[in-house]
Parts: C-alpha cells; structure tokens; sequence
C-alpha cells in the first residue's frame, strides 16, 4: 500500500475514477528535473520565451525558477515580450548557460525562432540562422532558393529569415523595425532601415496609423465601427495577417509593441472588454445568427497568404511541399511529430519557442517575425496526434504527455498564430471572440492553449507598462458570465422559439405555456422547414429529456389535474393529451390537434364556452391550458390489468463477504441506515409519512431473507442456498411499513454486523441476489428498486457467473470493445425481465480488483438504475474513511430523491418531424415506447427528430412529452412537458438559435453508443467531421465572404471546437490504460445518462481559484482550464461533478494554510484527508461555505481530494485540465482548433 495514499495501491488516484498514469511521475525532459522546482534552465518545451534571464533582470519578489509541473501565471508577460523585456531595443547581457539543452543541441539554422537570445544562438549566431545564402529546407519552405514559396510567406521573406541577401516581405510583414535582426552582417544582429529591402506596396509603414490602413483599417475605438471589406487601396480584409487595432499608442517606428506577443486577443484591450460592434464585417447576408467570431484567421496553420499580401488572403494554396500549411501534414523528416516539445531540429527553419534571435531585436519580441515554418502558426506540426494517429514527438516519452504542466503543444503558438503573422510583437488587441463579425487577425505571438501568455520559462513575471488580457481563443468563461448577465434571473416561457439561458446561468423560470427547459433542452429551437436544409447544416435535431430534475427555490413542480373518471383528455387520432396549443372550435364543442389536425369532441363534463379571443374562459383555472408541464391522475386504463397499483418498495441486498466486512461496509451501512438513510424515505408532498415498503437480504455465496414483521420480538432469518432456483422464503413480514416495524429493522440493522464479523466466504453471487429481489417484488405486486452493496467479482458457481477478461492494455485499440461490452447476455436478460416487473436496480460497488462493471452495469443501464463506484473502500476507523461520507451521501441523496416507478415514456410531434432514435439508459421493446423501471431527478433522455415531411414557416413545430409512471406514494399519473418550436428556410435563422450545452450532450451520448460498436479512431473522427460539417456549413452560409485564412464561428457555437474537443479527450471515450477498465465502463454508463448540467461541467470542469476569496455569497470567479492559469502561490478547487479537487501551490501564503488546514506551511497539510476542517476564522468559513455549496448543486457527492503542486497526484489533477494537451497525447484546445480549421478548409474548397 502506498503510504501516502493508504486506500490505493500504487498509484492510483483519488478513488473517484480512473488511475493516474501508470509508472508513477513520467520522465523530466531532458535536462530538467522534474518536480524539484529548480534547474529549470531549459524553457519547459514550448513556453514562448527561452531560457531565464539573469536574475539581476527579476521583478521583485520574482524567483529564477519556477516548477515545470505547474503553468506559468496567469497574466505572463504582462508587458514585455514572452522574455519581459522592458528595454526592447537593448543588447542583453548573456543568459545563465544552459544546464539542459531543450531537448537538443543549440539550434543553428533557426530564423527567426521565437524564443531567447545569444546564450542559445551564440553571440554570433545572426547570420547563421540561415547562413548568408543559406536557404530553408525545402519541406519547409517549398525548396525556392532564397525565397519561401509565395503562398507562404509572400514573395519575399523578412531580411532576418532568410540571410543576408534576402529582401524583406511586403507590407504585411509590417515595419521592418519590428521585424528582428537582419543577419547582414557576419556575427552581428542589427536592425534593417526603413529603405532596406523592397516591400511590394512601397516603403513599410513608418506608424501606428500606416500600419492599420495598409491592415485593413480594423480599430478598436469606442464607437462601433464596421469594418472595411472591400480591400480598396490594395487593403487586405480583416483578415490573417490584417493589422491590428490602431490605438495602441506606443507603437512607433522603432518603439516596443505595448504588451505581450498576443496572438489576437478576444477582444480585450489593456483588459478592457470590448464593446459590441455592429458591423457584420465578417458577418453574414441574411440577417446574421448573432455575431460570427472569427478566430485568428491565419491563425490556422492551414493557410498560406498569396504571394502579394496585399490585397487579403485570396485562397491561395500553398506550396505543394506543405499543402495547406496546416499541422497536419507531417514536419519535414528532420522534426519528427513536429511538436515544440522536442528541440527544433537544426535545419528547422524556425518558429520554435524554444529559441530564436537575441534578444536585442529591435522590436523587442524574440518570438516575431513570421518564422517561415510558422506560416501558419504552428511549428509545422503533426496533427494533434491523438486526432491523425500521430505519434507523440520523438523527443519524449509519450508517457511525459501524463497530467504534466503545460506540454509543448499547449503552448505552442495557437492556432491564431497567422499565415504571416503580421509584424511581430504588433496587435496585442485584436476584436474578436464576443464581437459581432468580427475576425481576428493572425498573430505569431500566439502563446498557450488558453491564450494564456507564458512568463519566461524560470517563471519569471516582468514588470510590464500595462497589463493586457491575453485571452485569444473563444472562452467558455466569457461566454458564461456573459449569459449570466444577459439572461440571468426571470425565464418566461410565453414565446415560441426562444432559446434558454445557459446551464450555467441562475434564472427562475416563469411557466406560460412552454415547459421549463430543466425538464426539456434542444439543440436548436428553430427547426428548418425541410429535411435538406436541416441535412446541410449537419446540426442535429435533438431533444434532452429529465421530465423529473430537480425546480429552483421559487419554481413551482407541475401541479396535478384530477379529471376523475373522465381521465385526462386526448385527441382521438394521434393521442396527444390536452396542452395550451390545442384550437378550440364549434363553441368549444370540439377542439383541432396541433399535432396531428384532428378534431375531436370534448367530453360534456369538460365543456366550456370560449371568449371572444375564441380561448375557453377557464383557460387560466386550468393547468393544462396555460401550462407547459402538468400532471394527470391516470384512470384504471392507464394501469397494469386494470388494477391502480400499490406503494413501491426498497429492497436493501447487502453484500456481508469477507471483503465487505473486513473494509467496513457492513458496520458503516447498518449503522446509517439506522440512523440516516430510512428516515429520509421519500414521501408526497404534504404527506406525514412514506409509503414505501422496505425489506432487508444478505448475502455472500448463499441468500438470506429477514422476516422483520412488526409483530416479532426479534427478526427472523431464512436462507436459500439453492443458487439455480431462486425462491422467496416469505411473503407477509419481508416488505413492511417502515413505522410498523421500526422496532424490529433496528433490531435487525445492529445483529448484522455482528453476525458476520467473523465471515470468511471470499467468492460471492450477484445473478441470483437481483433475481431473488426481482421475484419479491413480483409476489407482493409492487414496482421498486434494489439497492445492492456489492464487493467483488462474482466468480462462485451460479447463474450470472463472470470470469475475470480485464486486459487494461486493450483500451484505446481497436479490441476495447471486447472489454467495454458484456461478457454474456445473463444480465441483459435479467435487466429485460426486471423492467417489465418495474424493478429497478441501483447497484453500489465497492471493489478492489475487477469487476467487470460493463457485464453488471447493464442491469442498471435497462431498468434506469443508476450506479455507483467506491475503490479500494475503506471505512473501518475515522482516519482511514476515504469514502464512507461520501457513499453515505451519495445513498442518502439517491433514496430520499422523488423517483418515478414503473415508467412508460413517449415523445408525440407534430406533423412533419418525428422521433427516431433514443439515447440513454432504458429498454424499448419497441420504437415508440421508452420503459424505464425508475426514472431519478438527474437522468435524461437523448432523443433525436428527423423531418419525414415538409414544416409550414407560419405554424411552427410542437413536441409533447407524456411519461406514465407510479408515484411514490403508488398513485399511477401521467407527466406532460410540452415545448413549441419555430421553423424557418433560412440557415442563418438555424444557427442563431441553437443551443450549444444541449448539443455536446447529445453528440457525447451518440459518441458513448459508437464506442461499442465502432473502434475509437472512427469515433473520434466522426465527432471532429460533424463539427467541421456543421462550421463549414455556416461558414459557407451565413458568413459574409472573406479569406479562407480565418476562421469564423456562429456566436452561438463559438466554443463548439473547445467542447467537441473536451467530448474527445473525455475518460469516458478515450480513456486508454492510464485510467482502468472499470471506471471506462462506470464512465460510459454515467455518460449515457447525463443531463445537460451535469455533462456540461463533466467535460468542461469548473476551476476556481480559493487564494483570494471575497467574503461575499457570490461563488469566486471561474477561470480557465489549463495549467498556465495555475500561480503557485495560488489555491484552485476543481470539480466535473464526479471529482473534486484542491490544488496547492507550493508558494501559497502561509498564513492562508494556518486559517483553512491549522498547520504551518503547504509542506505539511495531510493529503489523506478528504475533509477540511471547520476552523472558526471567517476564511474557513467561506472555504467551507464554497465547496457545501459546490456539492449541493451536483447530484453526487464529490469526495475532497487535496493535491499539492508537484505531487505524485499532480499528473491525475492536470488531467483535468482540459485546454491543455491531454494524458493520452490527445490534442490541446490550441492545436485541435487549428484541426478543424484545417477540415472545415478542405470541405470548403
């Protein structure tokens, strides 16, 4: 057992899910020791900014070094270039030699690299970046002599990338002041004048303002402006390579640029957010959907500017050497992978972080100047390897890719980073991100996945002149601060169409006839007329249905409408049930279904006149006519052989083998039962006590029933051991009325323990344990739920019997599923017989070996059971509870919830859509009918629609929900969600109305269900290809044109690429054999059934820093998921709703350790404990405060697992991290949205 970790072995992490990587810490790169936090000499491969300076250069309080295991700070460079220089144009002094070379030799041929100085290159190293006549290799370059290929770099290259006799690009290489040194001369940098080298449109911009109006005149000024498209003047539409925002005063002839090489930040000057603009400059003809963001343009290493560069970005290929430019084509063999992360090769001719010219550039910014190989921003890189197959970069061990601090691609320069660049260190304020139409300009200084500019790499933060956001890429924080602003508080459901506010956001929903959108979400809530427009868009149309979460505080629940015998009231033709739509006509004789146009009469005791609107004059006293959701009492019709049923039952099988016992289980099981758990039985509203009946089995390798009859003095036990014909011994006294036989079920809950402390059965049975509890519910006629506690593998001789088939190393090849399936069909069986019988199966597993959770979970997954994972349980003393609370909770939480039983689900469109497909855990024994044996607050229910028929623009689309289930106090209802739709026939109508949350939860659904039937690559590629399609699409369609060079993204699904991404790296579908087989099956089953909140933080985790907590009641600010927003002097909590974690920086204040954990220094905080303690200080307090309410708002307890920067869980906890690159070398944010700009290219051409 590992000590510092006493519940797991090795090292497995925190017993939520999945193991960190196997092999413990991964290797340092070369040269750098890994968690030790010093040496760090070489630049942790691909941070922007090169080795450290010499401390004498330090802002106060700065150390030299900084632990490679944790990102820079948020906010790097404020100021400086990615060095923090302040004195731009200065020769530096000499940097510390190097102790570990990054990754390889000092570079000889790198033009213009991006990174730090002499020390690197040699104090003589200027012209031989490419050597006077030298030329780049032609992979790179497209083999011109001298000159790259037109489609790359224009005619001409900047003076310092190609050698001496080299003339400098055209104006869209900008002021050559700012271009870096020109290696004229042998061994010396110096900077060109203004009259070297031709530029094609005449002399370079000698200011702010020249620059911009050769750019493409994009200004960031108070007022609005639109853009200029038209390219008069030979002026290139905002584009890649366009210039930046005229108002950055100091940026003059020879003057630093006034902020970090920011590739195009979203829009946030000096951190100002940016006010809207109007214009629809990269807009869209038909009244756009919301403003397009166009993400820096160039940026996707795909394109290459056309040879002038003047006039914009025609869509001119590049050279055929490096088609498209973009990183998926291979590097040229001497970059193997072409990742940052290994050392650039020396005959790469550029745009590596890791090094460039010295620091004496004129503009200040070692890492400007286009480097030629960077066209497109990305050192021409593989593919995101996890995405083409790639292999992880030579350099390094795949293993090193595990949860480590930023990796190379996570910092390479994004994708924005443009075909040209621009000039380099220039436009720290692009407009972007939320701005109407706006596109971003490309950029070089494009530095980590968040956007997030690195310090230099010792970690050191410069004093700047002024502090810019850096934030380049679309952020899903912005976006939901925005929405909370926009769409926070009242929710009306009167109008047709509108989408909801986020998830995310807090809003009180008013009920006017369309159901609250926790019930029921879309993706879109307008629906195009025709089958061909909806196919072109690739969007799918698809509902998430929870028709039981869990109302705010001050939201009513649907109230219930009893008809009597009358019973609810229906269109004869299609069986719709009465809602809000329905057209009353003749008086109010008959009424006119919107779902099918019927006509039907009204019954006589339902009549009523209607006004002289034509509405009925009760409309308002009846819930079924003004509502959305609402709740029919349902007649003997609607009932199992016509009889109204009975109360539903809890069965508790607890599993008393040696392994139970001996971790603690059945001691901590019968002890809160007792106490916490049956008190809390769910009850109808108003009601004084629960209905629900109870009963009480154990097992190991045989069945033992309790006879816990109000009547006895003392529970009776009765065993069967006659595994193949499973029999109930009992039937009067085995399921009771808690308050009739409190006295004996205590009775009964204190023997247990003892009776089998001292069992020594190792092999247990679980097939005849659900059969047993399944034929007990069948005998007393009642649905309910089994609540079993099992321990391990049931390998003993019986029905259900598995073997043990765990091969981890088949995860993520394309064998997984032969392991991600069931190994028989006993428990798919036993699931469809426990379904018709209402019985549904929640089982809680608490293994320490395998399971084989993908052949049991599948009772779960057909009854709507849900299911829940405790490893290596251990609950036998206070020190050692690792998740005994959090199992307590997790049972407490489950039992007491409102629960329907016995549930036929069925969704009913109107003309011309219809439901095809289901997603989630349920059974259908046929294609309209979902059967659910229990249906919880959190589950849901995918369901895709698909036009058989043309829709009518003027009527709209409708859907009605109904589900048919048995209360919790056995009365049999019917619950109705309905939800009206707009149509349209324009595209641009769709994509303005889409709802971005509910389509992820729909794409992981479809994804979790090709997982077993198809091998991962081609699900993989399936999710990349529909959300290239899909932005393809509008791109195409809405947007106005523009070069092929930008990216442009619907407002509405900016953070598609990002959530896409998130759904690709996820445990649940990548998972490969860093995480074991049986959390990859517990994480598919989860995943299935999801609701949107619940899978919108699963694949985008909240992250909070807690180190500088506002005493207010507001939660502190999320920020984003990547390491480089980590300081170490900081705290951050991390939760996905499964998981949570408290990262500690190593240079956390002491004294905010002393008020939260009582101890002196992070050194000595105890790792083991998952509880804080309640210190009485008013920061603890608020710590405290911050993570109930984090817990209340998820439908599972997440257990506190405190990490320390540079511990051996840190990897586990960077996982989480999902902007940055992954543990299984899948793509980082950055590089997976140069991905698909790359496919969405290639479909557009």
């Amino acid at each position: 057992m590992n000590p510092q970790f006493p519940g797991n072995q090795g090292q497995m992490p925190p017993t939520g899910y999945g193991a960190p990587p196997m092999g413990g810490q991964r290797p340092p790169m070369a040269g750098q020791p890994m968690y030790n936090g010093t040496g760090q000499q070489g630049p942790p491969s691909g941070f922007p900014g090169g080795p450290p300076k010499p401390n004498n250069a330090l802002g106060p309080g700065q150390s030299q070094f900084r632990p490679m295991a944790n990102g820079p700070q948020p906010g790097g460079f404020p100021g400086g270039g990615p060095q923090g220089d302040i004195n731009y144009g200065a020769q530096r002094g000499p940097v510390p030699p190097m102790v570990g070379k990054p990754l390889q030799g000092p570079p000889q041929n790198i033009p213009n690299s991006t990174g730090p100085s002499n020390s690197m290159m040699g104090p003589g190293a200027g012209p031989n970046m490419m050597g006077p006549g030298q030329q780049p290799p032609n992979s790179m370059m497209g083999g011109t002599s001298g000159t790259p290929p037109n489609s790359m770099m224009g005619h001409s290259a900047p003076p310092n990338m190609m050698g001496s006799g080299a003339r400098p690009a055209n104006p869209m290489m900008g002021n050559p002041n700012m271009m870096g040194p020109v290696a004229s001369q042998g061994g010396q940098f110096r900077p060109p004048t203004p009259g070297q080298g031709q530029f094609s449109g005449g002399l370079p911009p000698n200011s702010t303002q020249q620059v911009t109006n050769q750019m493409g005149g994009m200004t960031v000024s108070d007022q609005p402006r639109p853009m200029d498209m038209s390219g008069s003047r030979g002026v290139p539409p905002t584009g890649p390579g366009n210039a930046p925002p005229t108002n950055f005063g100091q940026y003059t002839q020879g003057g630093p640029p006034s902020g970090p090489p920011s590739g195009p930040s979203i829009g946030y000057g000096a951190g100002a957010p940016p006010k809207p603009q109007t214009s629809t400059a990269a807009g869209f003809p038909h009244a756009p959907a919301g403003p397009a963001t166009s993400v820096p343009g160039g940026g996707f290493p795909s394109q290459g500017p056309p040879s002038s560069m003047q006039g914009g970005f025609p869509n001119q290929g590049p050279p055929s050497s490096m088609p498209g430019g973009f990183p998926n084509q291979g590097p040229p063999s001497s970059m193997p992978g072409g990742f940052p992360n290994q050392g650039p090769p020396s005959s790469m001719p550029g745009g590596f972080p890791n090094q460039g010219p010295p620091s004496s550039m004129p503009g200040g910014f070692p890492n400007q100047g286009p480097p030629s190989s960077m066209s497109g921003g990305f050192p021409n890189q593989g593919p995101p390897t996890s995405m083409q197959g790639g292999h992880p970069p030579s350099g390094l061990p795949s293993s090193q890719y595990g949860g480590m601090p930023p990796m190379p691609s996570q910092q390479t320069p994004p994708s924005s980073a443009g075909p040209m660049s621009g000039p380099p260190g220039r436009g720290q304020q692009y407009m972007g991100g939320t701005m109407p139409g706006t596109t971003f300009p490309p950029q070089t200084g494009f530095s980590g996945t968040g956007g997030q500019h690195m310090p230099a790499p010792g970690g050191i933060q410069q004093p700047a002149p002024r502090k810019l956001d850096p934030d380049q890429m679309p952020s899903p924080i912005q976006v939901i601060e925005d929405d909370e602003a926009n769409k926070g508080g009242m929710f009306s459901t009167l109008e047709r169409g509108v989408a909801p506010p986020l998830v995310t956001t807090q809003f009180t929903v008013q009920d006017q006839g369309n159901c609250n959108p926790r019930f029921m979400r879309s993706t879109t809530y307008t629906i195009p007329c025709t089958a061909d427009l909806l196919k072109t868009s690739h969007i799918p149309l698809a509902l998430t249905i929870s028709p039981f979460a869990k109302l705010n505080v001050g939201e009513n629940p649907p109230p219930i409408v009893n008809l009597g015998e009358v019973g609810p009231v229906r269109c004869k033709r299609c069986k719709a049930y009465m809602n809000p739509f329905m057209m009353f006509i003749d008086g109010g004789r008959r009424f006119q279904c919107v779902f099918c146009g019927a006509q039907t009469d009204v019954p006589p005791e339902y009549f009523q006149h209607l006004d002289h609107t034509g509405r009925r004059v009760d409309a308002y006293d009846r819930p079924e006519l003004c509502l959305g959701s609402y709740e029919f009492v349902a007649t003997k019709d609607y009932c199992k052989n016509g009889t109204l049923p009975n109360a539903p039952a809890f069965i508790f099988m607890i599993d008393v083998s040696y392994n139970s016992v001996k971790s603690g289980l059945v001691h901590l099981l019968c002890k809160s039962l007792k106490e916490e758990i049956l008190v809390n039985l769910p009850k109808e509203v108003g009601a004084e006590e629960s209905e629900i009946r109870v009963g009480f089995v154990t097992y190991a390798k045989e069945i033992h029933f309790y006879n816990v009859k109000g009547n006895l003095a003392q529970p009776q036990m009765l065993v069967v051991s006659d595994l193949d014909d499973v029999f109930v011994p009992l039937l009067d006294g085995f399921l009771v009325k808690l308050s009739e036989s409190e006295a004996v079920i205590d009775s009964l809950l204190a023997q247990i323990p003892v009776m089998f402390a001292e069992s020594r059965e190792t092999e247990t049975v679980l097939g005849p344990v659900i059969q047993a509890g399944l034929d007990a519910l069948k005998s007393a006629d009642r649905s309910g739920k089994l609540y079993i506690f099992h321990s391990s593998l049931p390998i003993a001789e019986a029905p259900g019997k598995l073997k043990n088939r765990d091969d981890r190393k088949l995860l993520g090849t394309d064998k997984e599923k032969t392991i991600l399936t069931p190994q028989n069909n006993f428990y798919t069986k036993l699931g469809q017989e426990c379904v018709v019988a209402g019985c549904s199966v929640d089982i809680f597993l608490f293994p320490n070996a395998y399971i084989d959770v993908a052949s049991i979970s599948d009772v779960c997954r057909l009854t709507g059971g849900n299911m829940y994972k405790y490893s290596y349980f251990q609950s036998d003393n206070e020190k050692a509870d690792l998740d005994g609370s959090r199992f307590m909770e997790d049972l407490r939480m489950n039992v007491e919830s409102q629960v329907a039983f016995d549930g036929i689900l069925r969704v009913r469109t109107s003309t011309g859509i219809r439901p095809v497909d289901f997603f989630g855990n349920f059974y259908m024994a046929n294609t309209t009918d979902v059967e659910l044996a229990a249906m919880s607050q959190s589950q849901a229910i995918g369901v895709e629609i698909k036009h058989d028929d043309k829709l009518n623009e003027g009527d709209g689309a409708f859907v009605q929900i109904a589900m048919l289930f048995t209360s919790v106090s056995g009365q049999r209802r019917l619950r109705i969600h309905n939800l009206s739709f707009n149509c349209c026939m324009q595209m641009a109508e769709l994509f303005r109305s889409c709802e971005l949350d509910t389509l992820v939860n729909f794409m992981s659904k479809q994804a979790i269900r090709e997982t077993l039937n198809s091998n991962p690559r081609q699900v993989r590629d399936n999710v990349m290809n529909q959300v290239a399609q899909i932005l393809a699409c509008y791109r195409k369609s809405c947007a106005s044109p523009s070069s092929a060079g930008q990216l442009i993204l619907p407002e509405c699904m900016k953070l598609l690429p990002l959530y896409s991404n998130c759904i690709i790296k996820s445990d649940g579908l990548q998972g490969g054999s860093e995480i074991s087989t049986d959390d990859r099956s517990y994480l598919m089953h989860l995943i299935s059934a999801m609701d949107v909140k619940s899978s919108h933080v699963f694949f985008y985790p909240r992250l909070m820093p807690l180190h500088n907590i506002e005493k207010s009641a507001k939660m502190p600010r999320s920020i984003r998921c990547s390491a480089e927003r980590l300081q170490d002097n900081g705290v951050y909590l991390l939760e996905n709703g499964i998981s949570m974690f408290m990262w500690i920086g190593h240079n956390v204040d002491p004294h905010w350790i002393q008020e939260i954990f009582g101890v002196q220094s992070a050194a000595q905080v105890d790792i083991d404990k998952c509880k804080l303690l309640a210190l009485d200080n008013p920061l603890s307090q608020r710590v405290n405060e911050v993570i109930q309410q984090v817990r209340q708002e998820r439908n599972r307890y997440m257990k506190l697992t405190i990490v320390r920067q540079r511990d051996k869980l840190e990897p586990w906890f960077n996982h989480f991290l999902v902007e940055d690159k992954g543990l299984n070398n899948s793509a980082s944010y950055v590089d997976y949205l140069c991905h698909i700009h790359k496919e969405i290219r290639s479909l557009l051409s």
